[in-house]
């Protein structure tokens, strides 16, 4: 179980904010606020005899078994249409843990007035106050709701215990503090006033005049929670559809939120159909923002539309996405081979290679190959797959059929192909659960597919190149995707290393020297790619949480404008 995540700590200050009134707006001023620091989120490891052990035990046996009633809600109501799903385990098909509802058009209509009944008042309150809101949830998952949390991410997403703890609690709460702390600094700048005594210039930060769509993923609850919450906490309302295969930890969420305070109407929780949600939203005249992670096609119609339908807003909206990658390791001769070894297996293999950044193909010189291709192939036998409620299960199941038959079809693509070999794994049984062996591949080929194209699965593949065509496989590294979301070198050599990392300057928004390509810690690597990766606004980085405010300028004079004359008219 991998356990290289570093010691981290926390610490909370309150924030004191001061209110102004001028010209009748009310707007915070953070001149006078206390400063807010936020710091990451311990890890729990679950050790053997440890008190979370033993609490996510007794956690577990509440859902073991249990089918969870999950509403729509808007405001204060919950909603349940006839239009019934069900979240099934991804270890155990057989198993709905959730049962929950798509809300209709009609609804999501419903949802908007609420939102925007809703969206006066929150706007209004002082900065102070939001932010109290979500750092109280803070802590209500750091301690109260912690296991309840990790227990719902576990068997509805399949995350073993640790990739549970990384994501459902350590990120989810590392989200809301940081984002505190940057609300903080993006609304503190305020402009010059030159002469206070005659005139007062200020910066009112205000929400967008409408509503905000977040589409969320199923891979991780933190982005679940976190793509409504960000905008909420800058005054902003949203419409929260979870991904089907996540609606359990992510309405434990939603809940979680509301337990600490947050006002009905400002998030509404909307399981919905895909298109039904994204025609009934995207055609309304409020919308003002989208924030989104998902797959590019989904993205991309969702842009179109958007621009379609430019004639009916009252704004310009604001587009926010993160599309995921076709993620690399590029290995110099110079490269240490067991931290090649030990990084690719975790970023390839953590998570079932269901992470946005995961690594799926790999350059490596013919000098090292033998030696890495050995280790590799030693590590995956040893790898053990299974339930996610196993304590020894590193490789769980992959989300649900649609994936299950995706990544299997690469898989056949590599039997089948004479430019492709399977070095390790390959098997794929979804007989009780949607299983699939951690998969390498070598190819000879490296513009095959599979060097391409984005699999979203246990499946990484490497080309071996000569190692006196290093500059010719950089270029390959470089044009064979379209995505540039994460990246790493290995390379010791001091020239290499300037020389590659210059080389893949636009190749990733995240970038590693001898490290994997996963594991982003929020306010350490703010997270996001750009070419079709996404927009890269850097989740959990200062520069996100500007992208929720539309900042009004106010210029307030106190002595009268008497004259009309310039003085360059005067005789």
């Amino acid at each position: 179980m991998p356990t290289n995540c570093g010691p981290m700590f926390f610490l909370k200050h309150l924030l004191k904010p001061s209110i102004h009134k001028s010209n009748g707006i009310i707007h915070s001023s953070l001149r006078n606020m206390a400063a807010y620091t936020a710091v990451n989120e311990p890890m729990l490891d679950f050790g053997p005899g440890s008190q979370e052990r033993k609490d996510l035990e007794n956690t577990l046996k509440k859902y073991i078994g249990q089918t969870i009633d999950v509403p729509i809600v808007i405001g204060d109501e919950e909603i349940r249409t006839k239009d019934v799903r069900k979240q099934l385990a991804p270890h155990d098909h057989r198993w709905a843990v959730a049962t929950f509802y798509h809300a209709s058009s009609e609804i999501i209509k419903k949802a908007i007035e609420s939102n925007l009944k809703a969206r006066e008042d929150w706007e209004k309150r002082p900065l102070k106050e939001r932010c109290d809101i979500f750092l109280r949830a803070a802590d209500l998952i750091s301690k109260k709701y912690r296991m309840d949390l990790i227990a719902t991410t576990m068997i509805g997403q399949a995350k073993n215990v640790w990739q549970a703890e990384i994501d459902a609690a350590a990120e989810l709460i590392d989200f809301l503090r940081f984002d505190v702390m940057f609300a903080q600094k993006t609304t503190e700048y305020q402009p010059l006033s030159p002469s206070p005594n005659t005139t007062v210039n200020s910066l009112s930060y205000r929400g967008l005049e409408g509503f905000w769509a977040a589409v969320c993923p199923f891979n991780f609850t933190a982005i679940g929670g976190h793509l409504p919450m960000a905008p909420a906490l800058m005054g902003n309302v949203a419409l929260w559809k979870p991904s089907d295969t996540a609606v359990l930890s992510n309405y434990t969420v939603y809940k979680i939120y509301r337990e600490a305070g947050l006002p009905p109407g400002v998030i509404n929780f909307l399981p919905a159909d895909g298109p039904v949600f994204g025609d009934t939203v995207l055609s309304s005249p409020d919308f003002v923002g989208l924030n989104f992670t998902g797959s590019v096609p989904t993205f991309k119609k969702l842009w179109k539309q958007v621009a379609q339908n430019l004639d009916t807003y009252k704004n310009f909206p604001r587009i926010i996405g993160e599309c995921g990658g076709k993620n690399f390791h590029f290995i110099h001769p110079s490269a240490d081979i067991e931290s090649v070894v030990t990084g690719s297996i975790r970023s390839a293999f953590e998570y079932n290679g269901q992470k946005c950044s995961a690594l799926s193909r790999m350059y490596v010189p013919e000098s090292l190959w033998p030696k890495i291709k050995s280790r590799l192939v030693e590590i995956v036998k040893d790898v053990k797959m299974g339930s996610p409620l196993a304590r020894e299960s590193f490789v769980t199941a992959v989300i649900d059929d649609k994936a299950f038959a995706r990544v299997k079809s690469y898989i056949d693509h590599a039997k089948t192909s004479p430019s492709l070999s399977i070095i390790a794994g390959g098997g794929c049984d979804d007989s009780i659960g949607y299983f699939i062996e951690p998969t390498i591949i070598e190819t000879k080929d490296p513009l095959d597919k599979i060097m391409q194209e984005e699999i979203f699965g246990p499946v990484v593949t490497a080309y071996v190149y000569p190692d006196n065509k290093l500059g010719e496989t950089i270029k390959l590294a470089q044009t064979s995707s379209p995505y540039a979301l994460t990246g790493a070198i290995y390379v010791q050599d001091k020239a290499a290393k300037a020389e590659l990392t210059e080389a893949f300057r636009y190749c990733a928004g995240n970038f590693y020297i001898n490290d994997k390509s996963t594991g982003s810690i929020v306010g350490q690597q703010p997270f996001g790619g750009a070419r079709m990766s996404g927009t890269n606004d850097k989740a959990g980085g200062p520069h996100y949480m500007a992208r929720f405010t539309s900042p009004v300028s106010i210029k307030e004079t106190f002595v009268p404008q008497l004259a009309w004359r310039y003085p360059s008219m005067e005789k």
